[in-house]
């Protein structure tokens, strides 16, 4: 299959050289050149289907063109070596959680199968090449890329994060790894970590003395397959009678989650609806109400992962439906809520339900609370365990979070990371030097 830009001045290119370059050279992200459509009768029998048997179809699906089956199997079952169940939270509303991995967070999914990916091409056509993978994270994305290519031969990772601005435990599960891995520390906010990212990949010189690619959402290979579980938790609903006008809500960020999402609706998934929500970084909420997309700085708020003022995955929702406002407004409503609320909503949610919400979980769980229709099931995404925000959890609900043993093992370590300004030409300096 080939892969175009979404800025479309670049020509199309292979799946292996989308995923190692990450970034089109006219800045745009690698979109696949058709979206496979799954029969009705694939999802009449879904919940059949086990976690593994089901991201085994939508694997090949999406990359079957380019990699043999069962090494494509071989990928997928590696990737998930752990579940991502759907639990009750309420009547009709219903937690996916994502934070049963390594890292406990959603994105364990996504970097551990681009991590597998990429050691696949290397091993079959890059034999002595060293790939260095630049990562910039508001918390969740750099543990998960760190470890999931964490003492992968031919691969060395730079995890650029904004100083003071991730909670202490996202911090240690990257700066604390070693090996190939290195914690750049951004003095600066996730913007400018990701625009750091994305000029080194435009920066010719640079291009000339490594390679250099991305592990954020904005490589194909890392938010693809975010779209397993959404297909799976469709399955799980549907074997307990759910699955009918199912309304998925997902806490967005930089948008690389939902997108995956509407590639499986593409597919065929029957979801009735989105809900995008938001913290107060309500770009993509106020584009919804306008029309009009204005990124701006990002705020910092008690759900990090989703501070960030100019979503990069924007492009892809706008290519996936032709840039048409209504079409997109038809499927996606969006949510904004402050801080307060967010706590109000965790504190709530814990003494009404016993269940206890993260940050950015608050958010989908809230936002499914208030726009719910009658007949509908909600499913929020649990993007992180509530532990990896102890502090802020804790004096919201009153009770103490218990941090689980592989949480505990990363807060032993010792952090080592490279101190670095926001200005492109120190970091640039800093590369060349390597």
């Amino acid at each position: 299959m080939k892969y175009y830009s979404t800025n479309r001045q670049t020509p199309e290119t292979s799946l292996e050289n989308a995923i190692v370059k990450g970034l089109a050279s006219d800045r745009g992200l690698f979109m696949p050149e058709k979206i496979n459509h799954f029969p009705k009768e694939f999802f009449d029998t879904i919940d059949r289907l086990s976690f593994h048997e089901i991201a085994c179809k939508v694997a090949e699906a999406f990359f079957g063109e380019d990699i043999p089956k069962q090494d494509l199997d071989n990928i997928v079952c590696d990737t998930l070596s752990f579940d991502c169940p759907v639990v009750e939270v309420k009547p009709d509303i219903y937690s996916l959680e994502l934070f049963h991995g390594p890292t406990l967070a959603f994105k364990d999914v996504g970097a551990r199968f681009m991590a597998r990916m990429l050691q696949y091409f290397i091993r079959q056509n890059g034999a002595g090449k060293e790939v260095n993978v630049l990562v910039a994270t508001s918390g969740d994305t750099g543990s998960a890329v760190a470890n999931g290519f964490l003492g992968v031969n031919g691969i060395h990772v730079y995890v650029l994060y904004p100083k003071g601005k991730v909670s202490p435990i996202q911090e240690c599960q990257f700066t604390t790894l070693g090996r190939n891995i290195t914690a750049i520390e951004v003095d600066g906010v996730f913007d400018d970590c990701q625009r750091l990212v994305k000029s080194a990949f435009m920066d010719n010189g640079l291009c000339e003395k490594m390679t250099l690619t991305s592990a954020n959402s904005i490589n194909v290979a890392r938010f693809l397959p975010q779209s397993f579980y959404y297909f799976n938790a469709y399955a799980r609903l549907k074997a307990i009678g759910k699955a009918d006008k199912l309304v998925v809500c997902v806490p967005s960020g930089n948008f690389g989650n939902i997108t995956a999402g509407l590639f499986a609706h593409r597919m065929g998934l029957p979801i009735k609806r989105f809900i995008a929500a938001n913290n107060a970084n309500d770009i993509f909420y106020n584009y919804l109400q306008c029309g009009v997309y204005t990124p701006k700085a990002s705020i910092q708020t008690i759900a990090n992962a989703m501070d960030v003022g100019d979503p990069s995955n924007f492009a892809r929702i706008i290519d996936l439906y032709g840039g048409s406002h209504e079409k997109i407004t038809s499927l996606i409503s969006g949510t904004t809520y402050s801080d307060k609320l967010i706590s109000e909503t965790m504190r709530e949610c814990f003494e009404q339900t016993g269940y206890t919400l993260d940050p950015h979980g608050a958010c989908g769980y809230r936002a499914l609370k208030e726009g719910l229709q009658p007949g509908e099931t909600g499913l929020f995404l649990e993007t992180a365990h509530p532990a990896k925000f102890k502090d802020t959890v804790e004096s919201a609900i009153g009770s103490e979070v218990t941090i689980p043993a592989p949480l505990a093992a990363f807060m032993d370590g010792t952090k080592q990371s490279v101190p670095m300004s926001s200005d492109f030409s120190d970091f640039r300096a800093y590369l060349m030097s390597i």
